[in-house]
Protein backbone atom coordinates (compact mmCIF):
# COMPACT_ATOMS: atom_id res chain seq x y z
CA UNK A 1 0.00 0.00 0.00
CA UNK A 2 1.06 3.61 -0.53
CA UNK A 3 -1.22 4.90 2.23
CA UNK A 4 -1.23 3.75 5.85
CA UNK A 5 -3.67 4.87 8.55
CA UNK A 6 -2.96 4.38 12.27
CA UNK A 7 -4.31 5.73 15.55
CA UNK A 8 -2.52 7.81 18.15
CA UNK A 9 -3.58 10.54 20.57
CA UNK A 10 -2.88 14.08 21.72
CA UNK A 11 -3.00 15.39 25.28
CA UNK A 12 -5.62 17.99 26.28
CA UNK A 13 -5.78 18.30 30.05
CA UNK A 14 -6.94 15.00 31.52
CA UNK A 15 -8.11 13.74 28.14
CA UNK A 16 -6.26 12.20 25.21
CA UNK A 17 -8.32 12.91 22.07
CA UNK A 18 -7.81 10.48 19.21
CA UNK A 19 -5.45 11.51 16.41
CA UNK A 20 -5.61 9.81 13.02
CA UNK A 21 -2.10 9.39 11.58
CA UNK A 22 -2.09 9.08 7.78
CA UNK A 23 1.19 8.41 5.97
CA UNK A 24 1.35 8.59 2.18
CA UNK A 25 4.29 7.68 -0.04
CA UNK A 26 4.21 9.05 -3.61
CA UNK A 27 6.70 9.32 -6.48
CA UNK A 28 8.54 12.63 -6.75
CA UNK A 29 11.45 14.57 -5.41
CA UNK A 30 12.53 13.34 -1.94
CA UNK A 31 10.62 15.20 0.77
CA UNK A 32 9.15 14.43 4.17
CA UNK A 33 6.38 16.75 5.39
CA UNK A 34 4.23 16.55 8.52
CA UNK A 35 0.95 18.49 8.41
CA UNK A 36 -1.99 18.85 10.78
CA UNK A 37 -0.99 21.63 13.20
CA UNK A 38 2.20 19.94 14.46
CA UNK A 39 4.23 21.56 17.23
CA UNK A 40 8.00 21.88 17.27
CA UNK A 41 8.42 18.49 18.90
CA UNK A 42 6.34 16.84 16.18
CA UNK A 43 8.19 18.59 13.35
CA UNK A 44 11.48 17.27 14.71
CA UNK A 45 10.01 13.79 14.42
CA UNK A 46 11.15 13.68 10.78
CA UNK A 47 14.81 13.36 11.71
CA UNK A 48 14.18 10.91 14.53
CA UNK A 49 12.06 8.65 12.32
CA UNK A 50 14.59 8.75 9.49
CA UNK A 51 17.48 7.72 11.75
CA UNK A 52 15.45 5.14 13.69
CA UNK A 53 14.37 3.35 10.50
CA UNK A 54 17.96 3.17 9.30
CA UNK A 55 19.22 1.91 12.67
CA UNK A 56 16.62 -0.88 12.71
CA UNK A 57 17.64 -2.14 9.27
CA UNK A 58 14.86 -0.56 7.22
CA UNK A 59 15.14 1.74 4.21
CA UNK A 60 13.82 5.26 4.25
CA UNK A 61 11.74 5.35 1.04
CA UNK A 62 12.75 7.59 -1.82
CA UNK A 63 9.98 9.88 -2.95
CA UNK A 64 7.56 12.31 -1.43
CA UNK A 65 6.34 11.37 2.07
CA UNK A 66 3.44 13.15 3.74
CA UNK A 67 2.26 12.47 7.29
CA UNK A 68 -1.11 14.01 8.16
CA UNK A 69 -2.22 14.29 11.79
CA UNK A 70 -6.00 14.65 11.90
CA UNK A 71 -8.00 16.56 13.08
CA UNK A 72 -6.04 19.55 11.84
CA UNK A 73 -7.50 22.01 14.37
CA UNK A 74 -6.18 20.06 17.37
CA UNK A 75 -2.74 21.23 18.60
CA UNK A 76 -0.20 18.40 18.71
CA UNK A 77 3.14 18.37 20.46
CA UNK A 78 5.78 16.05 21.94
CA UNK A 79 7.41 12.99 20.43
CA UNK A 80 4.59 10.51 21.09
CA UNK A 81 3.76 10.53 17.36
CA UNK A 82 7.19 9.15 16.38
CA UNK A 83 6.09 5.52 16.66
CA UNK A 84 2.88 5.71 14.59
CA UNK A 85 4.59 7.85 11.93
CA UNK A 86 7.48 5.39 11.64
CA UNK A 87 5.10 2.43 11.41
CA UNK A 88 3.07 4.30 8.81
CA UNK A 89 6.19 4.80 6.70
CA UNK A 90 6.99 1.08 6.88
CA UNK A 91 3.44 0.06 5.98
CA UNK A 92 2.99 2.62 3.21
CA UNK A 93 6.33 1.73 1.61
CA UNK A 94 5.59 -2.00 1.79
CA UNK A 95 8.57 -2.86 3.99
CA UNK A 96 6.26 -4.63 6.43
CA UNK A 97 3.08 -6.42 5.35
CA UNK A 98 0.36 -7.35 7.80
CA UNK A 99 -1.58 -10.64 7.47
CA UNK A 100 -4.26 -10.43 4.73
CA UNK A 101 -7.67 -9.42 6.03
CA UNK A 102 -6.36 -8.34 9.43
CA UNK A 103 -4.73 -5.00 8.71
CA UNK A 104 -7.81 -2.77 8.76
CA UNK A 105 -9.43 -4.45 11.78
CA UNK A 106 -6.24 -4.53 13.82
CA UNK A 107 -5.14 -0.97 13.09
CA UNK A 108 -8.64 0.38 13.80
CA UNK A 109 -8.55 -0.89 17.40
CA UNK A 110 -4.86 -0.27 18.19
CA UNK A 111 -3.48 3.02 19.53
CA UNK A 112 0.25 3.73 19.22
CA UNK A 113 2.23 6.26 21.27
CA UNK A 114 5.98 6.43 21.76
CA UNK A 115 9.02 8.58 21.15
CA UNK A 116 11.93 7.17 19.15
CA UNK A 117 15.62 7.55 19.77
CA UNK A 118 18.00 7.68 16.81
CA UNK A 119 18.81 4.01 17.43
CA UNK A 120 15.17 2.91 17.20
CA UNK A 121 14.71 2.47 20.94
CA UNK A 122 11.35 3.53 22.36
CA UNK A 123 11.56 6.35 24.90
CA UNK A 124 8.83 6.78 27.56
CA UNK A 125 6.31 9.54 26.95
CA UNK A 126 4.45 11.74 29.41
CA UNK A 127 0.99 10.95 30.78
CA UNK A 128 0.66 7.23 29.96
CA UNK A 129 -2.26 6.91 32.38
CA UNK A 130 -4.10 9.81 30.75
CA UNK A 131 -3.69 8.05 27.41
CA UNK A 132 -4.71 4.68 28.81
CA UNK A 133 -7.79 5.98 30.61
CA UNK A 134 -8.95 7.82 27.49
CA UNK A 135 -8.56 4.70 25.34
CA UNK A 136 -10.40 2.64 27.95
CA UNK A 137 -13.32 5.11 28.11
CA UNK A 138 -13.81 4.90 24.34
CA UNK A 139 -15.10 1.34 24.89
CA UNK A 140 -13.52 0.05 21.69
CA UNK A 141 -13.93 -3.71 21.51
CA UNK A 142 -10.60 -5.51 22.04
CA UNK A 143 -8.76 -2.18 22.12
CA UNK A 144 -4.97 -2.40 22.33
CA UNK A 145 -2.59 0.31 23.52
CA UNK A 146 1.04 0.04 22.39
CA UNK A 147 3.52 1.99 24.52
CA UNK A 148 7.20 1.98 25.45
CA UNK A 149 7.93 -0.72 28.00
CA UNK A 150 8.31 1.68 30.94
CA UNK A 151 4.96 3.33 30.20
CA UNK A 152 3.21 -0.01 29.69
CA UNK A 153 4.06 -1.11 33.22
CA UNK A 154 2.13 1.90 34.53
CA UNK A 155 -0.79 1.86 32.07
CA UNK A 156 -1.33 -1.88 32.60
CA UNK A 157 -2.88 -1.09 35.99
CA UNK A 158 -6.03 0.01 34.15
CA UNK A 159 -8.36 -2.96 34.51
CA UNK A 160 -9.90 -4.14 31.23
CA UNK A 161 -7.36 -2.54 28.89
CA UNK A 162 -4.89 -4.53 26.79
CA UNK A 163 -1.53 -2.78 27.08
CA UNK A 164 1.49 -3.93 25.09
CA UNK A 165 4.97 -2.72 25.94
CA UNK A 166 7.89 -2.77 23.52
CA UNK A 167 11.50 -1.68 23.78
CA UNK A 168 12.24 -0.96 20.11
CA UNK A 169 10.56 -0.03 16.85
CA UNK A 170 11.59 -3.41 15.46
CA UNK A 171 9.58 -5.23 18.14
CA UNK A 172 6.40 -3.34 17.25
CA UNK A 173 6.95 -3.91 13.52
CA UNK A 174 7.41 -7.64 14.11
CA UNK A 175 4.25 -7.67 16.21
CA UNK A 176 2.23 -6.14 13.36
CA UNK A 177 3.35 -8.75 10.85
CA UNK A 178 2.60 -11.51 13.35
CA UNK A 179 6.13 -12.76 14.00
CA UNK A 180 6.53 -11.93 17.66
CA UNK A 181 4.55 -10.47 20.52
CA UNK A 182 5.98 -7.59 22.55
CA UNK A 183 6.32 -8.17 26.25
CA UNK A 184 3.49 -6.73 28.28
CA UNK A 185 2.36 -6.29 31.85
CA UNK A 186 -0.91 -7.91 32.88
CA UNK A 187 -3.30 -5.60 34.67
CA UNK A 188 -3.61 -6.54 38.31
CA UNK A 189 -4.02 -5.19 41.77
CA UNK A 190 -2.05 -2.01 42.34
CA UNK A 191 0.83 -2.73 44.69
CA UNK A 192 0.85 -0.42 47.69
CA UNK A 193 3.98 1.69 47.90
CA UNK A 194 4.84 3.66 51.01
CA UNK A 195 7.07 6.44 49.72
CA UNK A 196 6.85 8.74 52.74
CA UNK A 197 6.80 8.14 56.48
CA UNK A 198 4.75 10.90 58.07
CA UNK A 199 5.53 12.10 61.62
CA UNK A 200 3.33 10.77 64.40
CA UNK A 201 0.63 12.84 66.04
CA UNK A 202 1.92 11.73 69.45
CA UNK A 203 4.80 14.18 68.98
CA UNK A 204 2.31 16.97 69.74
CA UNK A 205 1.87 17.91 73.38
CA UNK A 206 -0.54 20.26 75.10
CA UNK A 207 -2.79 20.93 72.09
CA UNK A 208 -5.77 18.69 72.77
CA UNK A 209 -8.30 21.02 71.15
CA UNK A 210 -6.21 21.48 68.00
CA UNK A 211 -5.64 17.71 67.73
CA UNK A 212 -9.38 17.15 68.08
CA UNK A 213 -10.04 19.66 65.29
CA UNK A 214 -7.43 17.94 63.13
CA UNK A 215 -9.15 14.57 63.59
CA UNK A 216 -12.53 16.07 62.68
CA UNK A 217 -11.04 17.68 59.58
CA UNK A 218 -9.48 14.36 58.55
CA UNK A 219 -12.69 12.42 59.21
CA UNK A 220 -14.90 14.62 57.05
CA UNK A 221 -12.42 16.06 54.56
CA UNK A 222 -13.00 19.57 55.90
CA UNK A 223 -10.83 22.58 55.26
CA UNK A 224 -9.03 23.92 58.32
CA UNK A 225 -7.51 27.32 59.10
CA UNK A 226 -5.30 27.56 62.18
CA UNK A 227 -4.40 30.96 63.60
CA UNK A 228 -1.96 31.56 66.42
CA UNK A 229 1.38 33.06 67.45
CA UNK A 230 4.67 31.65 66.17
CA UNK A 231 5.86 28.37 67.61
CA UNK A 232 2.56 27.00 68.92
CA UNK A 233 2.62 24.02 66.53
CA UNK A 234 0.40 25.00 63.58
CA UNK A 235 2.78 23.68 60.92
CA UNK A 236 3.59 20.68 63.11
CA UNK A 237 -0.08 19.73 63.22
CA UNK A 238 -0.59 20.20 59.49
CA UNK A 239 2.36 17.98 58.64
CA UNK A 240 0.78 15.16 60.63
CA UNK A 241 -2.58 15.27 58.87
CA UNK A 242 -1.55 13.05 55.91
CA UNK A 243 -0.63 10.32 58.39
CA UNK A 244 -4.25 10.27 59.59
CA UNK A 245 -5.80 9.78 56.15
CA UNK A 246 -6.65 6.38 54.65
CA UNK A 247 -4.81 5.08 51.60
CA UNK A 248 -6.02 5.93 48.11
CA UNK A 249 -8.42 3.55 46.42
CA UNK A 250 -7.31 1.94 43.15
CA UNK A 251 -9.44 4.39 41.15
CA UNK A 252 -8.14 7.39 43.08
CA UNK A 253 -4.57 6.15 42.63
CA UNK A 254 -4.98 6.15 38.85
CA UNK A 255 -6.40 9.68 38.90
CA UNK A 256 -3.65 11.04 41.14
CA UNK A 257 -0.86 9.40 39.15
CA UNK A 258 -2.42 10.57 35.88
CA UNK A 259 -2.36 14.19 37.06
CA UNK A 260 1.21 13.91 38.29
CA UNK A 261 2.34 12.35 35.01
CA UNK A 262 1.28 15.52 33.19
CA UNK A 263 3.96 17.48 35.06
CA UNK A 264 6.68 14.90 35.50
CA UNK A 265 7.82 12.17 33.12
CA UNK A 266 8.14 9.51 35.85
CA UNK A 267 5.23 9.73 38.30
CA UNK A 268 5.52 7.46 41.34
CA UNK A 269 2.49 5.27 42.00
CA UNK A 270 1.98 5.59 45.74
CA UNK A 271 -1.07 4.62 47.78
CA UNK A 272 -0.40 7.58 50.08
CA UNK A 273 -2.43 10.72 49.55
CA UNK A 274 -0.56 13.69 48.07
CA UNK A 275 0.67 16.41 50.42
CA UNK A 276 1.64 19.67 48.75
CA UNK A 277 3.06 22.63 50.66
CA UNK A 278 3.99 25.47 48.25
CA UNK A 279 5.95 28.47 49.52
CA UNK A 280 3.98 31.66 50.08
CA UNK A 281 5.85 33.29 47.18
CA UNK A 282 4.06 30.92 44.76
CA UNK A 283 2.34 32.64 41.85
CA UNK A 284 -1.25 32.17 40.77
CA UNK A 285 -0.15 30.02 37.82
CA UNK A 286 1.88 27.71 40.04
CA UNK A 287 -1.10 27.30 42.37
CA UNK A 288 -3.96 26.71 39.95
CA UNK A 289 -2.02 25.75 36.82
CA UNK A 290 -1.61 27.36 33.43
CA UNK A 291 1.17 28.49 31.14
CA UNK A 292 1.45 28.68 27.36
CA UNK A 293 1.16 24.90 27.30
CA UNK A 294 -1.22 24.44 30.27
CA UNK A 295 0.11 22.30 33.09
CA UNK A 296 -1.61 21.34 36.36
CA UNK A 297 -0.83 23.48 39.40
CA UNK A 298 -0.46 22.69 43.08
CA UNK A 299 -4.21 22.34 43.64
CA UNK A 300 -4.37 19.60 41.00
CA UNK A 301 -1.20 17.93 42.24
CA UNK A 302 -2.97 17.77 45.64
CA UNK A 303 -6.02 16.02 44.11
CA UNK A 304 -7.47 13.53 46.65
CA UNK A 305 -4.87 14.80 49.11
CA UNK A 306 -3.87 17.80 51.21
CA UNK A 307 -2.85 21.31 50.15
CA UNK A 308 -1.07 23.08 53.01
CA UNK A 309 -0.69 26.85 52.77
CA UNK A 310 1.49 28.14 55.59
CA UNK A 311 1.57 31.89 56.31
CA UNK A 312 -1.70 32.24 54.40
CA UNK A 313 -1.91 36.08 54.33
CA UNK A 314 1.59 36.25 52.81
CA UNK A 315 0.35 34.64 49.59
CA UNK A 316 -0.54 36.88 46.69
CA UNK A 317 -4.17 37.96 47.05
CA UNK A 318 -4.97 37.10 43.42
CA UNK A 319 -3.55 33.63 43.96
CA UNK A 320 -5.71 33.10 47.04
CA UNK A 321 -8.85 34.39 45.35
CA UNK A 322 -8.27 31.97 42.48
CA UNK A 323 -8.83 29.10 44.93
CA UNK A 324 -12.49 29.96 45.48
CA UNK A 325 -13.93 28.23 42.42
CA UNK A 326 -11.96 24.96 42.65
CA UNK A 327 -12.75 24.73 46.38
CA UNK A 328 -16.44 24.64 45.43
CA UNK A 329 -16.33 22.57 42.23
CA UNK A 330 -13.40 20.24 42.83
CA UNK A 331 -11.88 21.10 39.45
CA UNK A 332 -10.21 24.00 37.66
CA UNK A 333 -10.84 25.15 34.11
CA UNK A 334 -7.86 26.89 32.49
CA UNK A 335 -8.70 28.85 29.36
CA UNK A 336 -6.19 29.98 26.76
CA UNK A 337 -6.75 31.60 23.38
CA UNK A 338 -6.48 28.28 21.54
CA UNK A 339 -8.20 25.91 23.97
CA UNK A 340 -9.53 25.19 27.43
CA UNK A 341 -8.46 22.33 29.68
CA UNK A 342 -9.98 21.03 32.90
CA UNK A 343 -7.90 19.50 35.69
CA UNK A 344 -9.30 17.78 38.80
CA UNK A 345 -8.69 19.65 42.05
CA UNK A 346 -10.56 17.95 44.88
CA UNK A 347 -8.12 18.84 47.63
CA UNK A 348 -8.37 19.37 51.38
CA UNK A 349 -7.13 22.85 52.24
CA UNK A 350 -5.17 23.14 55.48
CA UNK A 351 -3.80 26.60 56.21
CA UNK A 352 -2.01 28.44 58.99
CA UNK A 353 -1.46 32.09 59.80
CA UNK A 354 -0.36 34.49 62.50
CA UNK A 355 -3.03 36.84 63.89
CA UNK A 356 -0.98 39.91 62.93
CA UNK A 357 2.32 40.81 61.19
CA UNK A 358 4.39 40.46 64.37
CA UNK A 359 2.44 37.35 65.36
CA UNK A 360 1.64 38.19 68.97
CA UNK A 361 -1.79 39.80 68.85
CA UNK A 362 -3.71 38.51 71.88
CA UNK A 363 -0.67 36.75 73.36
CA UNK A 364 -0.79 36.44 77.14
CA UNK A 365 2.82 37.46 77.82
CA UNK A 366 4.28 39.02 74.65
CA UNK A 367 2.85 42.38 73.58
CA UNK A 368 1.84 43.04 69.99
CA UNK A 369 3.81 45.87 68.35
CA UNK A 370 1.56 46.24 65.29
CA UNK A 371 -0.58 49.30 64.70
CA UNK A 372 -4.32 48.83 64.10
CA UNK A 373 -3.79 49.81 60.47
CA UNK A 374 -1.17 47.09 59.99
CA UNK A 375 -3.41 44.50 61.63
CA UNK A 376 -6.39 45.44 59.46
CA UNK A 377 -4.26 45.41 56.32
CA UNK A 378 -2.78 42.03 57.22
CA UNK A 379 -6.08 40.35 58.03
CA UNK A 380 -7.75 42.07 55.09
CA UNK A 381 -5.66 40.01 52.67
CA UNK A 382 -8.12 37.18 53.34
CA UNK A 383 -11.44 38.05 51.75
CA UNK A 384 -14.80 37.12 53.25
CA UNK A 385 -15.76 34.82 50.35
CA UNK A 386 -12.51 32.87 50.78
CA UNK A 387 -12.96 32.50 54.54
CA UNK A 388 -16.56 31.43 53.98
CA UNK A 389 -15.27 28.40 52.08
CA UNK A 390 -13.02 27.14 54.90
CA UNK A 391 -15.14 24.85 57.09
CA UNK A 392 -13.17 25.05 60.33
CA UNK A 393 -11.31 28.08 61.68
CA UNK A 394 -9.59 27.74 65.05
CA UNK A 395 -7.13 29.59 67.23
CA UNK A 396 -4.13 27.58 68.47
CA UNK A 397 -3.03 28.97 71.83
CA UNK A 398 0.45 28.69 73.39
CA UNK A 399 0.88 25.80 75.81
CA UNK A 400 1.08 26.80 79.45
CA UNK A 401 2.45 24.33 81.92
CA UNK A 402 5.21 21.81 82.41
CA UNK A 403 6.30 20.51 79.01
CA UNK A 404 7.79 17.32 80.49
CA UNK A 405 4.54 16.28 82.15
CA UNK A 406 2.22 17.51 79.38
CA UNK A 407 0.01 14.84 77.88
CA UNK A 408 0.90 13.81 74.35
CA UNK A 409 -1.70 13.28 71.67
CA UNK A 410 -2.75 9.79 70.62
CA UNK A 411 -0.53 7.97 68.10
CA UNK A 412 -1.46 8.53 64.48
CA UNK A 413 -2.19 4.85 63.91
CA UNK A 414 -5.05 4.90 66.44
CA UNK A 415 -6.54 8.11 65.10
CA UNK A 416 -6.17 6.82 61.54
CA UNK A 417 -8.36 3.80 62.33
CA UNK A 418 -11.13 6.05 63.66
CA UNK A 419 -10.84 8.35 60.65
CA UNK A 420 -11.12 5.39 58.26
CA UNK A 421 -14.22 4.08 60.05
CA UNK A 422 -15.87 7.50 59.99
CA UNK A 423 -15.14 7.96 56.30
CA UNK A 424 -16.53 4.51 55.56
CA UNK A 425 -19.75 5.49 57.34
CA UNK A 426 -20.11 8.59 55.18
CA UNK A 427 -19.38 6.74 51.94
CA UNK A 428 -21.92 4.04 52.80
CA UNK A 429 -24.61 6.59 53.63
CA UNK A 430 -24.20 9.18 50.88
CA UNK A 431 -21.38 8.07 48.58
CA UNK A 432 -19.11 11.01 49.47
CA UNK A 433 -17.47 12.76 52.40
CA UNK A 434 -19.47 15.26 54.44
CA UNK A 435 -17.30 18.14 53.22
CA UNK A 436 -18.59 17.55 49.68
CA UNK A 437 -22.33 17.56 50.45
CA UNK A 438 -24.32 20.00 48.32
CA UNK A 439 -27.30 22.06 49.53
CA UNK A 440 -29.88 19.38 48.71
CA UNK A 441 -27.84 16.67 50.42
CA UNK A 442 -27.36 18.85 53.49
CA UNK A 443 -31.15 19.07 53.79
CA UNK A 444 -31.37 15.28 53.54
CA UNK A 445 -28.49 14.16 55.76
CA UNK A 446 -28.13 17.08 58.19
CA UNK A 447 -31.67 17.38 59.49
CA UNK A 448 -32.09 19.26 62.76
CA UNK A 449 -34.59 18.95 65.57
CA UNK A 450 -36.19 22.05 67.08
CA UNK A 451 -33.44 22.57 69.67
CA UNK A 452 -30.65 22.33 67.07
CA UNK A 453 -32.55 24.56 64.67
CA UNK A 454 -32.92 27.22 67.34
CA UNK A 455 -29.21 26.93 68.19
CA UNK A 456 -28.00 27.37 64.60
CA UNK A 457 -30.36 30.31 64.04
CA UNK A 458 -29.00 32.04 67.14
CA UNK A 459 -25.43 31.49 65.93
CA UNK A 460 -26.25 32.86 62.47
CA UNK A 461 -27.75 36.01 63.96
CA UNK A 462 -24.99 36.54 66.52
CA UNK A 463 -22.09 36.07 64.10
CA UNK A 464 -23.84 37.36 60.95
CA UNK A 465 -23.24 34.12 59.09
CA UNK A 466 -24.22 33.65 55.48
CA UNK A 467 -26.14 30.59 54.29
CA UNK A 468 -22.85 29.19 52.95
CA UNK A 469 -21.23 29.42 56.39
CA UNK A 470 -24.27 27.79 58.00
CA UNK A 471 -24.03 24.89 55.56
CA UNK A 472 -20.34 24.48 56.35
CA UNK A 473 -21.06 24.34 60.07
CA UNK A 474 -23.76 21.72 59.50
CA UNK A 475 -21.31 19.59 57.52
CA UNK A 476 -18.84 19.69 60.39
CA UNK A 477 -21.62 18.86 62.86
CA UNK A 478 -22.60 15.87 60.72
CA UNK A 479 -18.98 14.64 60.87
CA UNK A 480 -18.82 15.03 64.65
CA UNK A 481 -22.05 13.04 64.95
CA UNK A 482 -20.60 10.32 62.72
CA UNK A 483 -17.47 10.15 64.87
CA UNK A 484 -19.58 9.45 67.95
CA UNK A 485 -21.82 6.94 66.16
CA UNK A 486 -24.98 9.07 66.35
CA UNK A 487 -27.69 8.76 63.71
CA UNK A 488 -28.37 12.48 63.62
CA UNK A 489 -27.00 15.84 64.69
CA UNK A 490 -27.67 16.77 68.32
CA UNK A 491 -26.99 19.96 70.24
CA UNK A 492 -23.64 18.65 71.51
CA UNK A 493 -22.34 17.97 67.99
CA UNK A 494 -23.70 21.26 66.69
CA UNK A 495 -22.27 23.29 69.58
CA UNK A 496 -18.82 21.83 68.99
CA UNK A 497 -19.07 22.57 65.26
CA UNK A 498 -20.02 26.18 66.03
CA UNK A 499 -17.02 26.50 68.35
CA UNK A 500 -14.70 25.66 65.45
CA UNK A 501 -16.09 28.54 63.44
CA UNK A 502 -16.81 31.55 65.62
CA UNK A 503 -13.24 32.26 66.73
CA UNK A 504 -12.11 33.60 63.37
CA UNK A 505 -15.22 35.59 62.53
Amino acid sequence: MTLAVLKSCAIAGMHAPEVRVEVHVAPGLPAFNIVGLPGTGVKESRERVRSALSSCGYQFPAGRLTANLSPADLPKDSGRFDLPIALGVLLASGQIVMPPGQAVAMLSRTVFAGELSLTGTLIPVAAPLVIGLSVYRQKIKDAVLVLPKENAVVAAHIQGLNVLGAKTLKEVADFLVGHTHPGYELAGEVAAKETTVYPCLSDVKGQAMACRALEIAASGGHGLLMSGPPGVGKSMLAQRLPGLLPALSSEQLLEVTAVQSLSQREAVMSMQRPFRAPHHSASMVSLIGGGTQPKPGEISMAHHGVLFLDELPEFDRRALESLREPMEKGEICITRSSRSVVYPAQFQLISAMNPCPCGYLGHASKPCVCTPEKINRYQGKLSGPLLDRIDMQITVHPFRGDWETAQAAEPSVLVKDRVAFCRHTQQARQGKLNAHLDAAEIGRYCQLDSACNQLIQQACQRFSWSVRVMHRVLRVARTIADMTGKDGIDTVSLSEAISYRQQMD
